[in-house]
């Protein structure tokens, strides 16, 4: 496989730069900056310029990171997993009850979309969306109709 001057092989060793790991790891450098600001990526190496150097482990990280944004885990959520992940010696049992508390997290929220699609759709029903000045949808919303549907 051919690499370009921007890209090293994956096993060659060679430290990345804040680019190239943002490439692999699907983070932008920005966010890279901004989980190192966080503690969440530590230890990063710096070149005699002062430039971010970054490793294998550290793109393997960001992954992990960026996996759990995907699922909608907090900094804090990914901060807490990521020392578990770290740690050998952890129990199953403390990972698990993240997971717990976000899958309730998720299904809370997702109750609550759900109503505000009710809601939404009872009012937009109501609306006849014609040139009539009278609109459920802002009566609905500034509250001279009541409560919300």
């Amino acid at each position: 496989m051919a690499t370009s001057k921007h890209e090293a092989a994956p096993d060659s060793g060679r430290p990345l730069t804040i680019g190239e790991a943002a490439a692999r790891s699907g983070v932008s450098a920005k966010m890279l900056r901004h989980y190192e600001s966080l503690g969440l990526l530590t230890g990063v190496a710096r070149s005699e310029a002062g430039y971010r150097l970054y490793s294998a482990a550290d793109v393997h990280q960001l992954r992990f990171i960026r996996r759990g944004r995907d699922l909608g885990f907090s900094m804090a959520e990914i901060a807490e997993l990521m020392a578990l992940w770290r740690d050998r010696g952890r129990s199953s049992r403390e990972v698990k009850r993240i997971a717990a508390a976000h899958l309730e997290d998720l299904d809370r929220r997702m109750r609550e979309l759900a109503e505000m699609r009710r809601a939404l759709l009872a009012l937009s029903d109501c609306c006849h969306g014609d040139e009539r000045p009278d609109c459920p949808i802002l009566d609905g919303l500034d509250g001279s109709a009541g409560s919300l549907p």
